[in-house]
């Protein structure tokens, strides 16, 4: 099955590189990290600069991911205060938001339709605690400077049509959007300012040259005086440094049949919902009544006709009202993700610059390492020295892998256990 983001766009196509050039800044990674690098740098006059794509822009995790948009990283704010202290993580913490606030303001001044619907996000408490809630909102009042407001059971209840939920909390700053029609926008801003963006074009060596770098491609070369690497979870065998600092977690997502008056059996809000478990589901209402369903990540890299299956499953067990609803598209692909679960944002010894490991958390982050790149290769400001807490940690390749999984199904089983304790007393 084709994503239905792939579906539901035109493409333009794009030249692959041929030939030896040169520009002041080369970024391997036509996804979001690296065309907010170049959206960032050409708004800040910095225009010659090249973005090669290994595939299609917007291929990997960026074009194909659940379409939220709101604060934080994938690592836990609570962790990140433990880490960082309150001033430090609050800095980081603010950068999201204001991030989001950003994308709101490209949307406008470039015209990018992405079917953005500013209804909030909810997080939607699967167990009966009140106090984690609490907890939750206490902590990003207190320590993040925002308010969640609270929604009891029953207002929740009237908005999600399921008896999983025991009440919840709105992000009332976020939104959710297509995110593949989003980044070929912010493509489509980079180039019509007069940098260029080379597809099927992946790298093959990179290497110092002069005072700078040559990227080399199958077909060409670029000598650039600044090298970006946000190529994600795909980019192999060109900067060892960086590569072996990311986890390639694979990530699924459906989305049903057009669910027409349907789909307020279900679901009775525009805002996009994630639940309060590790291994929790996510999902929103599309804008032609689809609903859009996404969770269970993992190293293995499913065929979609199981991707299919394993989702449905999870939205019939908090929607059983649709049971004969069909899934009209189903996909799966690679995401970046480190161990602390950070993203790693700045510069190695050699001079690279470097944007990767956002995780399922990344259309802010990623956002976020495009404004802080440009910023800093434009001599505007440096990154800010609190991501170097979390820097380019090596992940041990396979025996990573095998961790992750290990800790992702061992979190999934206290789930479960955790539910069943609660429906049982």
């Amino acid at each position: 099955m084709q994503s239905f983001y792939e579906a539901t766009v035109v493409r333009s196509e794009r030249p692959h590189l041929t030939g030896r050039r040169a520009a002041d800044v080369c970024i391997v990674g036509g996804g979001l990290a690296g065309l907010s690098t170049a959206l960032g740098l050409v708004e800040r006059g910095v225009r010659d600069l090249v973005v090669l794509e290994a595939q299609q822009v917007g291929f990997g995790a960026s074009g194909r991911n659940g379409g939220f948009v709101f604060g934080g990283y994938s690592l836990d704010c609570a962790d990140l205060l433990k880490i960082l202290g309150a001033r430090r993580a609050r800095e980081l913490y603010t950068l999201t938001t204001d991030a989001v606030d950003l994308m709101r303001q490209r949307i406008e001044r470039y015209s990018i339709a992405c079917d953005a619907t500013h209804a909030g996000v909810i997080l939607a408490n699967w167990f009966d605690e009140p106090a984690r809630l609490d907890a939750q909102r206490r902590l990003m009042r207190e320590s993040f400077g925002v308010d969640w407001e609270p929604l009891s059971a029953s207002a929740l209840a009237a908005q999600l049509k399921t008896e999983r939920y025991h009440g919840g909390l709105l992000e009332r700053n976020a939104f959710h959007f297509h995110p593949l029609k989003y980044v070929l926008g912010v493509a489509a801003a980079v180039e019509a300012a007069g940098a260029q963006i080379y597809e099927q074009s992946p790298v093959v060596r990179l290497q110092s040259y002069g005072s700078g770098f040559l990227v080399a491609t199958a077909g060409g070369a670029v000598e650039a005086r600044h090298v970006v690497l946000a190529g994600g979870g795909y980019a192999r065998n060109v900067y060892r440094q960086v590569e072996r600092a990311v986890l390639p977690i694979a990530t699924y997502v459906m989305a049903t049949e057009p669910l027409g008056a349907r789909l307020k059996e279900a679901i009775g809000t525009a805002a996009a919902v994630y639940d309060t478990r590790f291994a929790f589901d996510y999902y929103r209402p599309l804008p032609d009544t689809r609903i859009l369903w996404g969770g269970r990540i993992s190293v293995l890299n499913r065929e979609p006709q199981a991707i299919a299956r394993l989702l449905r499953r999870d939205l019939l067990k908090v929607y059983p009202q649709l049971h004969d609803v069909r899934i009209e598209h189903a996909w799966g692909g690679l995401m970046s993700y480190a161990r602390h679960k950070m993203p790693q944002i700045g510069q190695s010894a050699e001079g690279v610059w470097y944007a990767v490991g956002f995780g399922g958390h990344g259309m802010a982050p990623t956002t976020v390492s495009g404004e802080l790149l440009a910023a800093a290769i434009a001599g505007e400001r440096p990154v800010p020295e609190a991501f170097a807490t979390f820097g380019l940690t090596h992940t041990f390749g396979t025996f990573g892998l095998a961790a992750a999984q290990l800790t992702y199904s061992t979190m999934q089983a206290r789930d479960a256990l955790a539910t069943r304790r609660r429906r049982s007393s």
